[in-house]
């Protein structure tokens, strides 16, 4: 069951990832990108993978080492409740990055390779966001007089 569960994780957050992607324009697409309620399947997955392995993640939060880490991870429940927290993350992450680039007006064509980015690497799709967002920002700030 584990494994199928870690199958499905992504599979949960998928479809609003499609609608940002696929749909950026829609009204519907923004209304469901503001609902932090999206990642309540994938957190649902995430509490019957972590709560079998509640010890073991409670050791790794509470006194984080590599090896305490490398211990939860090991066991197919651990792994997997560290798969649906990240999926869980990116697909908040993903949200966020979405609204922020309508309310900045940046276009659908940079925005889609960049929540791509950010399914497969978060930190660097974060990144590159935050450094369109900080230009596009700058841009739009009136000149001082």
């Amino acid at each position: 069951m584990t494994g199928a569960l870690f199958e499905v994780t992504f599979c949960l957050a998928a479809p609003f990832w499609l609608l940002m992607i696929l749909a950026p324009t829609w009204s519907g697409t923004a209304r469901v990108a503001a609902s932090p309620l999206t990642v309540l399947p994938v957190l649902a997955v995430y509490t019957v993978l972590a709560v079998p392995v509640f010890p073991e993640l409670w050791t790794a939060v509470s006194s984080p080492d590599i090896d305490t880490f490398r211990d939860l991870t090991a066991l197919a429940g651990g792994a997997g409740a560290i798969w649906a927290q990240v999926i869980a993350w990116d697909l908040l992450l993903g949200q966020w990055m979405y609204l922020q680039s309508r309310k900045l007006g940046l276009s659908p064509l940079l925005m889609g390779p960049l929540l791509v980015l950010t399914i497969l690497l978060s930190p660097f799709g974060l990144l590159i966001f935050l450094a369109v967002r900080a230009i596009r920002s700058r841009r739009r700030e009136p000149l001082p007089r």
